[in-house]
């Protein structure tokens, strides 16, 4: 990703763009051929994203970082409107949809003995068995919890 500062206004392309109008003439099907020390020449410099939890913070505006020479984004913590409660609830519940939609790959062994009298196989029960397991040591999990940041990075899948 690339950036220009244009009288204040940061600009932003996913790439060199192929067609430029630079500081010191314009680049018609050939800028984004230029070499990195030609492109910031013109004033064309790298945007470097750091790393930053999705669930827990946020990009800020686009700027200068003067001391790396490239552009970059504040990474600011997400101030989370629900309580810690509403939180873990919120998390909860999709845990137990994921263990739904998890039991729901197998749920056709319990139609064919319903509709056949076939018998479930001992692994199928196991596996289902494992995975409720898994959604009650998670759903402990989620109540221990005591802050909202380790709420909303929660795991809920169940694998």
């Amino acid at each position: 990703m690339k950036a220009i500062n244009k009288n204040g206004v940061i600009e932003t392309y996913g790439s060199a763009p192929s067609q430029f109008q630079g500081n010191i003439k314009h680049y018609a099907g050939g800028f984004n051929l230029l070499t990195d020390e030609e492109q910031e020449a013109e004033g064309l410099y790298d945007v470097v994203t750091p790393e930053y939890n999705e669930k827990t913070q946020e990009l800020g505006d686009i700027y200068w970082d003067t001391d790396n020479g490239n552009f970059t984004y504040p990474v600011t913590d997400i101030t989370f409107d629900d309580s810690l409660e509403d939180m873990k609830a919120a998390a909860i519940t999709e845990l137990k949809n994921n263990l739904n939609t998890k039991l729901t790959e197998t749920d056709w062994y319990y139609v064919r003995k319903t509709d056949t009298a076939a018998p479930i196989p001992d692994s199928i029960q196991t596996e289902r068995d494992g995975h409720r397991n898994i959604c009650n040591t998670k759903e402990s999990e989620i109540n221990a919890l005591t802050d909202k940041a380790s709420v909303a990075s929660f795991n809920t899948l169940i694998e």
